[in-house]
């Protein structure tokens, strides 16, 4: 069984803002994979399906970024899902608008919701994809920035890079995390 979490925050106010890309991804791998997200538990909206014979779960916790843990330690346990068999998605002010980066461990880099995802799974070892939101222009909050939406030049990238890592998941369910990773930061 395979883990694949998107990184937001709940509600009509932070759709399509640059915090929430990986809500959007997990929205675009639910059409892909027609899995509904219908479950409402573990502090999460999720969805469990088939992929090629593999199951699947689709997680968006629902506690706000800064307690994102807390809903996929939950799912975790009651799956028994092993920590190599997750991803999770979020955003990256380090990387510029639409360029994706995945790796298999690193720290938080001031993301709140890795730094509870970090706590939660007691390791900074586990299967992740950033999406490059850019820094704010000078004088700029940072939570102001990322809880902004995208500029009208920038959608376009960012549909791509949603699109270009729901497809990075969907190779991870056939190859190993190494070899997607290898494929998709070239």
């Amino acid at each position: 069984m395979k883990l694949i979490v998107g990184l937001g925050n709940p509600g009509k106010q932070y759709e399509n803002t640059r915090h929430n890309i990986g809500f959007d991804v997990i929205e675009e791998l639910a059409r892909k994979f027609s899995i509904p997200l219908n479950h409402s538990k573990f502090k999460g909206l999720y969805g469990i399906g088939f992929y090629n014979g593999e199951k699947v779960v689709l997680l968006k916790p629902l506690t706000y970024m800064n307690l994102s843990g807390e809903s996929i330690r939950a799912v975790i346990d009651f799956y028994q899902i092993d920590v190599c068999d997750i991803v999770v998605i979020y955003d990256d002010l380090d990387l510029p608008v639409g360029k994706i980066r995945l790796r298999q461990k690193g720290s938080a880099g001031g993301h709140n919701g890795i730094k509870s995802t970090i706590q939660h799974l007691g390791t900074q070892e586990f299967n992740r994809i950033r999406i490059g939101v850019d820094r704010p222009k000078t004088g700029m909050k940072v939570t102001d920035y990322v809880l902004g939406h995208f500029h009208e030049e920038e959608k376009g990238l960012t549909m791509e890079a949603v699109k270009k890592s729901a497809d990075a998941c969907e190779a991870w369910l056939d190859k190993p995390f190494l070899q997607v990773m290898n494929e998709y930061n070239q």
